[in-house]
């Protein structure tokens, strides 16, 4: 398999993982408001297992590593096991996360559900490998837990002034927080599973644990919809005879949103995964990661539009939303230059 062999090439893989990550929902954004996310997640699922085949039996088959085939015959259960529950976690968390992104805009849900899960991941990946300065890293994920707030407090205040200017009580604000936290808190514990699956002395490699994220991905959509459809989040219930309504436009978005979505993934776990004299480390290239929260906020504050028409104090707080992301994440991405 093919592994980054200098810390500048791993650190461009977590940027690009960022940048994935950050961008991926605009698919689900560009399918359109009648789309349900309910509907749109069977073909994301499906990008995503598509996505992962593919590089596995590509970049995974190449290198002088152990190959993914090869690493798939050798490698435990408990390992396999691992990563199979990491891909149901996370795709609970990001169900709850396209959900709130219907509720409140991208440039909400992601910086408060994906922050709180750098939050959480950053400390829990720290402690199952610790690497890089953790004064630096924390210091990082304090200033990311800081965007978090400016974020929430920005969306609320925003919401509240439509309502006033409608006549009617602010009633989605808080939903769509409450919805983004809960994922949030399940999006940050499902990094810790996949550095579990490559522990041992034949562990997962990072397309082998990619193959096996990605079928838990997928086979959960269907347990997971069916609470979703039957018990939405927003709207009405949905029948599945639905899905086969969209067009094909839709359908392909759904599954373009995955492959984008599992290309950051795939570029995440490489990174995390190169040799240890230029890894970034689990816990930084986690964190560069989940700074698809600043990517995802510039993509709804600037193309999407969705705090257009705010005012004064809201524009303060997205600013400082804004400066404490970047500052939070400059600390994070240095914090291996700095390792004691």
């Amino acid at each position: 398999m093919i592994l980054p062999t200098t810390y500048w090439a791993a650190l461009l893989l977590s940027i690009l993982s960022m940048i994935c990550w950050g961008s991926w929902a605009n698919t689900f954004k560009m399918s359109g408001a009648k789309w349900r996310f309910e509907l749109f997640y069977f073909d994301y699922a499906f990008g995503v297992l598509l996505a992962a085949f593919v590089a596995a039996l590509t970049l995974g088959q190449f290198g002088t590593e152990l190959s993914f085939i090869d690493n798939i015959q050798v490698t435990g259960k408990r390992q396999i096991a691992y990563a199979l529950v990491a891909g149901g976690v996370f795709n609970l968390a990001n169900m709850l996360l396209v959900a709130a992104i219907s509720l409140a805009g991208m440039s909400v849900a992601f910086p408060v559900a994906i922050g709180l899960a750098l939050v959480i991941g950053a400390g829990l990946n720290y402690i199952i490998n610790p690497q890089g300065n953790p004064a630096l890293l924390f210091g990082g994920v304090c200033l990311v837990l800081m965007a978090i707030l400016f974020d929430s407090m920005g969306y609320s205040a925003h919401s509240r002034a439509q309502a006033e200017n409608k006549g009617k009580k602010s009633k989605g604000s808080a939903k769509g927080i409450i919805v983004s936290l809960i994922s949030g808190i399940l999006m940050g514990a499902f990094y810790p599973l996949v550095e579990l699956s490559k522990t041992g002395d034949i562990g997962l490699g990072p397309y082998s644990v990619a193959v096996c994220f990605s079928i838990g991905v997928f086979f959960t959509t269907f347990v997971f919809n069916i609470y979703f459809m039957n018990l939405p989040v927003q709207g009405k219930p949905v029948e599945f005879s639905q899905y086969f309504k969209g067009t094909g436009r839709q359908h392909l978005l759904g599954v373009l949103g995955g492959a984008i979505w599992c290309t950051g993934a795939i570029a995440n776990f490489t990174a995390a995964s190169a040799p240890r004299s230029v890894q970034v480390g689990p816990a930084v290239s986690y964190a560069l990661g989940q700074g698809a929260t600043l990517v995802s906020a510039l993509w709804g504050l600037f193309y999407w539009k969705e705090f257009q028409g705010a005012g004064p104090k809201v524009n303060m707080l997205l600013r400082l939303m804004l400066l404490f992301f970047i500052a939070g994440l400059t600390l994070i991405s240095i914090a291996p230059l700095f390792a004691s």
